[in-house]
């Protein structure tokens, strides 16, 4: 049997490929909880820096498969529970970078918008696809999607269920860039290999944390909150490295993500 996710690290960046090609990548509890594992190792692997998400052949994720969904139909679906919610890539202290390469509907794009950062294929098709199907905005996509693309353009992908393009995913504020899709996993990557190289592992958690745990804060209780990280940075080395390795005019040597940072 093929792995469901496939894994390579190279130089600190740490490439995940959902790999159900032949249905484009469709989401099964399976596939879900091989992918949860990969992220959970990959937070307590000291080489891992930074990691992108991608899909094998021509999708990324086509949302949940159909004989999921036809078993929910019949009721004859006997789940297959993770306690770690779908948000769980938002609790890994290093930065994750979906490379959406072609199809990426439904669940799939729930999973795209979980990652940190979502590179695109001009040419991907993404869709909402739940009021086509019957469904709601699962999984927290009628929180994340105002928030990420603004209110009316929210409601439009989410109430017509309409497909539209990478190039259009990246106009509307889903993506970070929409690039030909022969780049774009090369992109994807160079972009997670300046952060393995550059940026602190240590920083890079704190402001993950800061970035998706403000979002419900108040502009007191953020101000507050970063100034406490603020002075915790001060006692770390990681602040010693990068103010030393900019004076010396060097590249940074930023220690592995520290279990009091994480």
């Amino acid at each position: 049997m093929a792995e469901l996710v496939l894994s390579s690290l190279d130089r600190g960046v740490l490439t995940l490929t959902f790999n159900r090609p032949d249905r484009l990548n469709a989401w099964t509890d399976a596939l879900g909880r091989r992918y949860f594992d990969l992220l959970a190792e990959a937070e307590e692997d000291r080489r891992v820096r930074a990691v992108v998400v991608t899909g094998a052949g021509r999708g990324f994720c086509a949302g949940a498969d159909f004989e999921t969904l036809g078993a929910i139909q019949q009721g004859a679906y006997e789940a297959e529970p993770d306690p770690r919610p779908n948000t769980f890539p938002l609790t890994i202290g290093k930065p994750v970078i979906a490379a959406v390469n072609g199809a990426c509907a439904g669940l799939g794009m729930v999973h795209a918008l979980m990652c940190d950062l979502v590179f695109t294929a001009e040419e991907a098709k993404w869709t909402t696809a739940f009021a086509r199907r019957g469904l709601i905005a699962e999984y927290g996509l009628g929180w994340v999607l105002p928030r990420v693309m603004g209110q009316q353009r929210a409601m439009d992908v989410l109430l017509s269920g309409r497909t539209f393009s990478g190039r259009e995913a990246y106009e509307m504020g889903l993506a970070l860039r929409a690039v030909p899709g022969e780049r774009l996993l090369a992109e994807a990557r160079a972009y997670a290999g300046e952060l393995a190289a550059y940026s602190s592992p240590a920083s890079m958690a704190v402001i993950k944390r800061q970035v998706w745990g403000d979002w419900a804060a108040t502009l007191d209780e953020s101000y507050e909150r970063a100034t406490r990280e603020m002075l915790t940075s001060f006692r770390r080395p990681d602040f010693a490295e990068g103010v030393a390795s900019f004076v010396e005019r060097r590249d940074p040597d930023f220690p592995a993500l520290g279990k009091d940072v994480s």
